[in-house]
């Protein structure tokens, strides 16, 4: 029998949930990884410059410190995957959750900058472990009939984490009187903001225990009567769940394991499809775009913005994040992947070239002048807003999408290691190119999203309205 003729039989495809109410919170809980994610990546934003005052470092090496983490975010993303085939998905967000609170606790009372350094790798592995499992659980979790839709979840937390770790490092400045270093509860104030990640990793850690093993994983060492339960917990019971278990099973059974060398062949050693993938990827992150999680307090401080300022501009920026994510989420569908790029891309080269226009003038009495202050603020929001609405979302659907079955599971792995490595290129160098000129530095930035434009065109097809299967 084949798949198709299974979900047909199984009644999967139109499956509807008893209680939709629960299945979403279902999806919400594992999401919460996500916004750990978010959270932990953008964090950092407000304890640079304290940092840098607390340890007396140079640029480079404060860019290694924040940088680092990306180390244990490449680590965590490639071997997530086996950890939770081997012990569970829930089992996995549990890890994930302790490394978080772990990271939390460490990087808040750290005794110098090496175990500092090493707190953020933790939290990198969990970050890197959080971007894999959350998206898989819910796709193998939710009804398809709601798999679109409830895997957005992931995205959407990861911005909304993004957004609340800005206003609590907001909050926790305006409670220290504008001072990074200023006391608050018997530690720095940028101790704090570190340490209050605590907070959602530990909710992240019992909500796992409130939410049922994946049915994938339970049928795969096993455990088909739990399986059946979980089944008819999130699709209902007007499905026909013998069925419906021996889908799963033939499309597990049936499914090519791929790897490393079957992305091989061409003329520059991967496939042409792999190196469009990575080059997705790359270009996604040197446009910029984690400078403006990362350090877009530093940046504003830099140019004269007063500390509790510069805080606020990093929330609202976090703010426009969401809505851009928000836009792409309702049109990502209906304009279609490649449009959405374009629109981005050309958003994104106005936006960085008014940033890098702006910053070309002299400082006077350590400002920009109020006319340039005022465009790099707009344009900065600009280039947030058109990478959200499209490149933030784009990238991943495209990824998810635009390889060949035989080969989707390693070149995502390909690609995915290619963004992170990028992101740890553009982290870790900012600080001294910033040193060296701030505005050419967004001259190259500008220039990659510029370049972005006859990539999408010439090499990037649509894959919106295809099956999987048209792939190849």
């Amino acid at each position: 029998m084949t798949s198709t003729a299974q979900a047909s039989s199984s009644g999967a495809a139109s499956a509807h949930p008893d209680h939709l109410g629960h299945v979403i919170f279902i999806a919400a809980a594992a999401a919460m990884g996500g916004f750990l994610f978010g959270y932990d990546s953008s964090v950092i934003n407000g304890a640079v410059e304290a940092i840098r005052g607390r340890y007396d470092i140079g640029s480079a090496a404060l860019a290694q410190v924040i940088a680092v983490a990306l180390i244990g975010c490449a680590i965590g993303a490639a071997t997530a995957g086996r950890i939770a085939d081997r012990i569970g998905r829930i089992r996995c967000m549990q890890i994930s959750a302790v490394l978080f609170t772990i990271s939390a606790i460490g990087s808040a009372l750290p005794f110098a900058l090496y175990d500092l350094a090493f707190w953020r790798v933790v939290g990198g592995f969990a970050i890197g472990m959080a971007s894999v499992i959350g998206p898989a659980y819910i796709a193998e979790v939710a009804p398809p009939a709601y798999r679109g839709r409830l895997g957005s979840f992931q995205q959407a937390a990861i911005v909304i984490g993004i957004a609340i770790s800005q206003l609590v490092n907001w909050g926790l400045l305006n409670a220290a009187d504008g001072d990074q270093r200023g006391e608050l509860m018997g530690l720095e104030a940028w101790q704090v903001m570190l340490g209050v990640m605590v907070i959602p990793a530990v909710l992240y850690g019992l909500l796992s225990f409130a939410i049922p093993e994946s049915p994938r994983f339970l049928i795969s060492v096993g455990k088909h009567e739990r399986a059946r339960e979980i089944l008819e917990e999130v699709e209902g019971d007007k499905i026909d769940l013998d069925a419906r278990v021996t889908e799963i099973e033939h499309a597990m059974k049936s499914e090519h394991k791929s790897s490393f060398k079957d992305l091989l062949g061409g003329g520059f050693f991967f496939k042409p499809i792999v190196w469009i993938g990575i080059g997705l990827s790359v270009f996604q992150q040197f446009v910029g775009i984690n400078v403006a999680f990362y350090y877009s307090s530093t940046l504003w401080q830099s140019v004269g913005v007063d500390p509790t300022d510069s805080f606020f501009y990093s929330f609202t920026t976090s703010i426009i994040n969401i809505l851009g994510t928000v836009v792409a989420m309702i049109f990502v569908d209906r304009v279609g992947r490649k449009p959405l790029a374009l629109i981005g891309s050309v958003g994104m080269v106005v936006g960085l070239g008014l940033e890098a226009w702006a910053f070309s003038f002299d400082l006077v009495d350590g400002k920009l002048p109020a006319t340039q202050g005022w465009i790099a603020l707009i344009a900065a929001h600009v280039f947030v807003l058109f990478f959200a609405l499209s490149w933030g979302v784009v990238v991943w659907v495209f990824l998810g999408e635009m390889f060949p079955n035989r080969l989707r599971a390693a070149a995502l792995g390909v690609a995915a290691s290619a963004q992170w490595i990028a992101n740890w290129a553009i982290t870790a160098s900012f600080p001294s190119l910033a040193d060296w000129n701030l505005s050419l530095t967004y001259v190259i930035y500008t220039v990659f999203a510029a370049l972005s434009i006859p990539f999408v065109l010439k090499y990037v097809k649509e894959t919106n309205g295809k099956t999987l299967e048209e792939m190849g």
